[in-house]
């Protein structure tokens, strides 16, 4: 298989290119261009950051893409779907309102910010996995599955559960639904918290399969007629319905791979990273820590498995920043992701993105 073409520029800036300028010339020298963007709905899938972290992408970013696709007479929108864990992003006023606070606004982006999966995190759609191991339909924000292209701009950094987040977690588990997430993060079903529980049965009304139900002023799901779907943690309003959160990580990664595939399969899709800022846990964390390593620079290209192993080594190929949680580990390793998160293993997440095709793993990288 030939290797695959990953662009890159550092961060070093001149009087006459500064960092966005240095993105348009990115974007251009991979290739993005070459889509036929005119006329189309085009979604950018972003992580607008939980509200009290500061390493996620600055918007600055999100516009030089949003310029880029608007030139070419395309029509943009930044997207993500809620989470599944309660913060300021798990229904889609208060994920609008986070992104507003963090600075994604129409007039400092150029475009809307749409809430995929709808106002409670129940809007999506069942989309086929083509030899899914662990998922056969990925429950996909509907927002997201209506646009004609589809484009990531994603922070790379470390992650509790995945080793690191890049393209193929921003793809699969941020276009996840809420029922898809928490298919993605449960081996099993749904429980009821009976001390949250005020029993005003939203569950039992949203409950296809009358697996909800209310008995002396308190919910619980019977799972033998539980299906999974998970649209009880979406329109409970104390957040007392509970998904598991049983399933291992190794699992959990190829499950994340086998939802990326069902959102790119058959559109045009083009990936970019930015590595700064590299903390070493997610940006759903209402906290950030220090950075691990330095900021290394910019990457893109179409195939998303290239650009996460090429980011991977990037990263692991850096200096130890002092006073960080990596300089913590003792760790004199080439693995850093591993020494920060040891109970995961992300090449777990390469090694079945390549086994289903979403791309090579191999890859040629082109300095910009």
């Amino acid at each position: 298989m030939e290797k695959s073409k990953v662009y890159f520029t550092d961060m070093r800036t001149t009087p006459t290119m500064n960092i966005q300028q240095k993105l348009t010339k990115l974007l251009k020298k991979a290739g993005m261009g070459d889509i036929d963007f005119a006329g189309k709905y085009t979604a950018i899938k972003i992580h607008f950051g939980e509200p009290g972290n500061l390493a996620y992408l600055r918007p600055n970013y999100a516009k030089t893409v949003v310029d880029f696709i608007k030139e070419q007479g395309g029509k943009a929108f930044l997207t993500d779907c809620n989470t599944l864990y309660v913060g300021g992003r798990k229904n889609a006023l208060d994920h609008m309102d986070s992104a507003y606070e963090n600075g994604f606004s129409p007039f400092s982006t150029g475009c809307h910010v749409i809430i995929a999966d709808g106002l409670k995190g129940t809007d999506d759609v069942e989309v086929p996995v083509v030899g899914g191991e662990y998922v056969k339909n990925a429950k996909i924000g509907r927002a997201i599955m209506d646009a004609d292209i589809f484009i990531t701009l994603s922070h790379f950094k470390g992650h509790e559960a995945t080793g690191f987040g890049g393209t193929i977690k921003n793809i699969g588990m941020g276009c996840g639904s809420r029922g898809g997430k928490m298919e993605m993060h449960s081996a099993g079903k749904p429980y009821v918290n009976q001390d949250d529980c005020i029993g005003c049965g939203m569950c039992t009304k949203i409950c296809a399969h009358e697996a909800a139900v209310v008995t002396d002023k308190k919910a619980s799901i019977n799972h033998d007629k539980c299906v999974g779907c998970g649209r009880c943690i979406g329109v409970c309003p104390k957040d007392a319905v509970c998904p598991a959160s049983d399933e291992s990580n190794n699992i959990l990664n190829k499950k994340i791979v086998e939802y990326t595939k069902a959102v790119i399969d058959g559109r045009p899709n083009f990936h970019i990273n930015i590595v700064v800022d590299v903390s070493p846990y997610c940006d759903c964390h209402a906290e950030n820590d220090a950075p691990i390593v330095p900021n290394v620079g910019m990457f893109a290209s179409y195939d998303p498995v290239a650009l996460d192993k090429a980011c991977a080594d990037a990263v692991n190929a850096q200096p130890i920043n002092h006073n960080s949680m990596l300089a913590e580990c003792n760790h004199e390793g080439h693995d850093h992701f591993g020494a920060i998160s040891p109970e995961t293993d992300w090449t777990v997440t390469i090694e079945h993105a390549q086994k289903l095709g979403l791309g090579n793993a191999e890859y040629e990288l082109v300095e910009i």
